[in-house]
């Protein structure tokens, strides 16, 4: 008998969530195996797990935090260190001639206000949803938002950013 995810077979939820836990993880670390590492053990523990799931959402919001977890334990165990300067070089997986578009200034951002810009914006998800996947107060994630945008406005050199 095949395991049913909210209604979705394995393969259907990884088709339907791989671009979704791999963007998030790329986003945290800002590296492609690292990201892939995470994105691996995240689809790894759904099935080994077997949690039930009210609906979509609630898997989606699962996967996500399993990814984020995961991105942390990566971060934790990373035997290899980043100099200062060097972070805020475009990411690896880049062009350098896409240095200065949206996606590039996003990455130069603080992974903290990072997560919750992809989150938002990207996701589609609303505060209190992004509080609940990152386990915070409403309120804190409000103000990262907050933050994440002046901190960008003040990379993309723009005022119409909002």
């Amino acid at each position: 008998m095949q395991k049913s995810y909210a209604g979705l077979s394995y393969e259907e939820v990884v088709r339907k969530y791989a671009q979704s836990v791999t963007s998030l993880c790329l986003m945290r670390l800002n590296n492609m195996a690292d990201a892939e590492d995470c994105f691996q053990n995240t689809f790894l523990k759904l099935y080994t797990s077997s949690p039930d799931f009210s609906d979509e959402n609630h898997l989606k919001a699962w996967l996500l935090r399993v990814a984020l977890n995961e991105c942390k334990n990566a971060l934790r165990t990373r035997s290899r260190t980043l100099p200062l300067d060097s972070a805020a070089q475009i990411p690896v997986f880049m062009k350098e001639s896409d240095a200065d578009s949206a996606p590039a200034i996003l990455m130069r951002l603080k992974p903290k206000h990072r997560e919750v810009m992809y989150l938002y914006y990207c996701e589609g998800y609303k505060i209190d949803e992004i509080a609940t996947i990152l386990g915070k107060n409403a309120n804190t994630i409000k103000t990262r938002l907050r933050r994440a945008r002046e901190e960008f406005k003040e990379l993309y050199g723009g005022d119409d950013f909002e």
